[in-house]
């Protein structure tokens, strides 16, 4: 999962940066008197004008929201943090509805086809961040929000600069730290609900321990000792700012509640307004209900030839077993080669570019899911995406540790999931896309739904070589987001708690107690994560409809390619472009 770094992916938008205000004022006023008169521009005119109000979109975007700036590779922002206080999340609101009313003044007659994709493209990530923001009001419910611009992973270790310039990178972002987690705290309201509360002190109180172990190891061998002095001095503030903070998030235990749920409304609401997709919960729920039962009765297929006469717990206990040798970070190095090569030799997709993806054991404060990959942005040049995994909570008892750490098959089509062809590689067609707001922003269900529909995709293609042991690998992973997209629609919408969806992750979803654990609690924080599965299914339908009169499989490849070219839209208005006339349902 892109579980991300999947900064583009996940639900934790950030918000304006005040010292930016100004320069979004200036741009704002441009893409206002380019919106003068629009009848009267000539036809290239208007194409002129939606292309300079895109470029300016994305630069007041990024003056909006610096870490996303930062993470793209636009090092013009590097150590600035947003405004998260109530006057700049207010100031951020009204910037966004402004925006998005200026895109639909260009209607259709006055932009090409390429121009009416793209603008409403645009318009749904207004529309995403509007939802989190207003709507959902997730800056004052959700410490999660607030994790991934608090993130300081690209000063530490994309190096992207010589390390003395990434080090004064750090210090800014360090000396921004104690004003924005006072804003964090004046704008959560209590009482929080617990796994809130959990996931904050995982996420963004963890990070005391990284700035006080792990940062001063990476920046000790600059030589400069003015930069020395003024990192430590920066460096602790943040750790006590932090510390502090961890410690006002467990007083809130005791008051903490099970209040976590969106509701059905908001729930259909999130699914319209982040990703295009208006389709009744009943309908959706029993669409992901019969894609469990579909791959249940694979398992029990797959497990009668590899276990006979063994129950599918014992299978799939048997399969779980069968551990990568050296350990997951060793296992997964050693079946990307192999994975490209299967890819290459099947000719399933373009693989744009010769970069290949490292793989690393997670860093203690991002251990809160199995697996994500960190891609760097489409305005970096030759830096390494990597591949992290992480190894199980060493506070778990010795059998649960064994468990957490998935067989040999499982862990194959994590590595697909992650890299090829799976996040990593859509990254690398996106990152070329000709769009750049393709580039920059990427959401979630196309990201996700992409790496999991690869799972399945390259079994059917011949990974394995229909080896009984290796499609339960497989069927594994996706029983796991079967069951992350029945939690979502039923801790959000249905009333289930944390502890049946637990149990349900458990028995349908073949979860050892570590992991069924996790990502029930995740449920509650990212209700989004029905994504997987709901972005697989799309893609999968799409791929039907679209190949039906273009050979079938034999059009696998462009299908592939054609899909990846867009970026990272949502895929209901990528079905509209691949099929213009198309009315049928989305899954």
């Amino acid at each position: 999962m892109l579980e991300s770094s999947h900064r583009l992916c996940v639900v934790a938008l950030v918000l304006v940066l005040a010292a930016a205000l100004t320069l979004q004022g200036c741009q704002q006023s441009a893409q206002q008197t380019a919106l003068q008169q629009p009848q009267q521009a000539s036809p290239t005119d208007n194409a002129k004008r939606w292309d300079a109000f895109v470029d300016d979109f994305i630069n007041s975007y990024f003056a909006a929201h610096p870490d996303i700036a930062v993470y793209a590779g636009r090092h013009e922002f590097d150590g600035k943090l947003p405004d998260w206080s109530q006057e700049g999340i207010a100031r951020e609101i009204q910037r966004l509805r402004s925006v998005r009313e200026q895109a639909m003044n260009f209607g259709d007659a006055s932009l090409d086809e390429r121009q009416r994709f793209e603008r409403d493209y645009l318009v749904s990530r207004i529309d995403a961040d509007l939802f989190w923001l207003g709507a959902a009001e997730w800056h004052h419910r959700n410490p999660y929000f607030y994790a991934d611009a608090l993130d300081p992973d690209v000063y530490i270790s994309r190096e992207y600069a010589p390390l003395p310039d990434r080090m004064r990178a750090y210090v800014k972002y360090a000396q921004a730290v104690p004003l924005a987690i006072t804003q964090v705290r004046n704008n959560l309201r209590l009482p929080l609900p617990r796994t809130y509360i959990k996931i904050g002190r995982t996420t963004l109180a963890g990070l005391a321990s990284t700035y006080e172990k792990d940062v001063p190891a990476v920046f000790a061998s600059v030589q400069d000792q003015q930069l020395q002095i003024a990192f430590r001095q920066a460096n602790e503030a943040a750790a006590k700012a932090m510390k502090e903070f961890d410690l006002w998030l467990k007083s809130q235990e005791a008051t903490a509640t099970d209040d976590f749920a969106l509701g059905a409304d908001k729930f259909s609401q999130m699914l319209r307004s982040t990703e295009r997709v208006d389709v009744p919960l009943d309908k959706l729920e029993e669409t992901g209900r019969q894609d469990m039962e579909r791959n249940l009765a694979s398992l029990r297929e797959a497990c009668a030839r590899y276990a006979p006469n063994q129950t599918i717990q014992q299978c799939v206990a048997k399969q779980q077993a069968n551990k990568p040798e050296g350990g997951v970070v060793e296992g997964a190095r050693a079946q990307l080669k192999d994975i490209k090569q299967f890819l290459t030799d099947k000719n399933l997709v373009t693989i744009p570019g010769t970069e290949e993806a490292l793989v690393d054991e997670a860093p203690p404060y991002k251990r809160w899911n199995f697996a994500y990959i960190n891609i760097p942005g489409p305005y970096e040049k030759n830096l390494p995406s990597v591949y992290y995994i992480s190894p199980p909570d060493p506070s778990w008892s010795e059998t649960k540790r064994n468990d957490y750490v998935p067989g040999k098959a499982d862990l194959l089509f994590t590595s697909v999931h992650e890299v090829w062809p799976g996040h990593f590689l859509q990254f690398l067609h996106a990152n070329r896309a000709p769009s750049k707001f393709g580039q920059v922003f990427v959401g979630y269900a196309f990201a996700e739904g992409w790496a999991h529909y690869a799972e399945e995709m390259m079994w059917d293609a011949g990974l394995g070589d229909s080896d009984p042991e290796t499609h339960i690998g497989q069927l594994l992973n996706a029983l796991l987001r079967n069951v992350r997209f029945l939690s979502a629609i039923g801790m959000h919408a249905r009333g289930m708690s944390v502890a049946d969806s637990e149990r349900m992750f458990r028995e349908a979803g073949m979860q050892d107690a570590g992991n069924a654990q996790q990502q029930a609690e995740r449920g509650t924080f990212d209700p989004a994560y029905l994504n997987y599965t709901m972005g697989k299914l799309m893609i999968r339908k799409l791929r039907e409809d679209w190949t039906a009169t273009r050979g079938g499989r034999e059009a696998w490849k462009e299908f592939h390619d054609q899909f990846l070219r867009y970026g990272g839209p949502p895929i209901p208005l990528v079905r509209g472009a691949m099929l213009s006339s198309d009315g049928a349902s989305l899954f």
